[in-house]
């Protein structure tokens, strides 16, 4: 089975999380998408999270960088997601995702990009624990968050509130 790697980002803002209505799938998801050739996964989910929401993000480093210069080091993921994506039709082959999750914060209040665009939507943290389903605006059409969206959404809110960091820290 093929491989894509993607990059996804769980964007807070004080005790909410960025998502959006994703209309092909019928579900709330974060921003995210594929990585393209010549871009690393954090060019790529701020790319993402630009493209999809209009809001210039930054990364919430969840674990420190090693000391040494060189080589480079990017902010790691807070985890990696492997996830089965079904084909565009149904004779068509699919195919996984290996996901990589991060927790990002909007830079210099670009939060107010994506207020006008009725697919996307500041989740509360009250919402998310609630699991009550949420409402897409304008359309008619309730649901609720997926599990595993609703759990790293909250632990992104922790995270942008600094009260956490990644499951494989030790130090932590």
């Amino acid at each position: 089975m093929k491989r894509h790697f993607t990059a996804t980002g769980f964007v807070v803002r004080g005790d909410a999380t960025l998502l959006h209505w994703h209309k092909r799938l019928g579900q709330w998801m974060p921003p995210g998408g594929h990585i393209e050739p010549d871009e690393d996964p954090v060019q790529a989910v701020l790319r993402e999270i630009r493209e999809e929401t209009g809001v210039v993000a930054e990364v919430i480093v969840t674990r420190a960088a090693e000391g040494f210069e060189y080589p480079e080091q990017l902010p790691a993921p807070y985890t990696i997601l492997v996830e089965d994506i079904a084909g565009p039709g149904p004779s068509e082959e699919g195919h996984k995702h290996i996901d990589m999750i991060y927790f990002c914060r909007p830079v210099d209040g670009a939060e107010h990009a994506a207020v006008d665009d009725p697919t996307l939507r500041w989740v509360q943290e009250s919402e998310l624990r609630n699991g009550g389903p949420l409402d897409v605006a304008g359309c008619g059409v309730s649901a609720a968050v997926p599990e595993d969206v609703r759990t790293l959404a909250l632990l992104a809110i922790a995270a942008g509130r600094g009260e956490i960091r990644s499951p494989f820290d030790s130090s932590a």
